[in-house]
């Protein structure tokens, strides 16, 4: 298995950057985030608590979630839906993180997130990708920054978006997903024991990308273009 796992915390910038290592070793990406964005955008729209754990299970029997790639860019479906930008608001953020502490709401997407694996050279980002998903990837990173940096991005998001942004909040809403994404019962967030650690603080998304892909290079140099 070529694949490179990508872990850590909400905001530590590893969907852009596992997006622009893929493009630029030419492999797959793959952000399982999203996969379970797109759970927690369909919970939300029954009306269901995303905490439920009996209330959102049954849910799972009527969903059906894919993903495709066009072009470099990647594609989330639900239900045949494109839920693409649908799934980016911090309200599905924080429904995301609470449905998948749901042991069900994990299995019904393992199989999905091996399978993307499996079919070509990928990297791959999320919170267990490292630790369950893919314990035999080939390198394993684990991407993070400290709260007040990751807040001070997503405002910076936020408000290029459009959208108005309070930092205390932000913050906040950060160390909220922290706590949930650690703490959870089964596939907690945390660092492989085999995982390089790379924290971003202070430094730019360039800086930031050079030194993952200089990581990849010396472990799988071999098995790139």
């Amino acid at each position: 298995m070529i694949a490179v796992a990508v872990d850590g915390p909400a905001g530590a910038g590893k969907s852009t950057l596992a997006r622009e290592v893929a493009k630029q070793l030419g492999m797959l990406y793959v952000d399982t985030g999203a996969l379970y964005r797109a759970i927690g955008l369909y919970v939300l729209r029954c009306g269901v608590d995303p905490k439920d754990r009996t209330a959102v299970s049954p849910l799972l029997d009527n969903i059906s979630v894919t993903m495709t790639h066009e072009q470099g860019n990647q594609f989330v479906w639900l239900c045949g839906e494109d839920v693409s930008g649908l799934i980016r608001t911090q309200e599905v953020s924080m429904a995301a993180s609470q449905v998948s502490a749901h042991p069900e709401v994990r299995a019904f997407l393992f199989d999905l997130q091996r399978d993307l694996a499996l079919s070509t050279p990928a990297v791959m980002d999320g919170r267990d990708i490292g630790t369950v998903v893919l314990p035999e990837a080939a390198v394993k990173i684990f991407l993070t920054a400290s709260a007040e940096e990751r807040a001070r991005r997503r405002v910076e998001q936020l408000e290029k978006a459009g959208q108005p942004a309070d930092f205390d909040r932000v913050l906040a809403e950060v160390k909220q997903r922290d706590e949930q994404d650690t703490n959870r019962p089964v596939a907690p967030l945390k660092q492989a024991e085999d995982a390089v650690l790379v924290d971003t603080t202070g430094e730019t998304p360039e800086e930031s990308l050079s030194r993952m892909i200089g990581i990849i290079r010396e472990k799988i140099g071999s098995y790139l273009a």
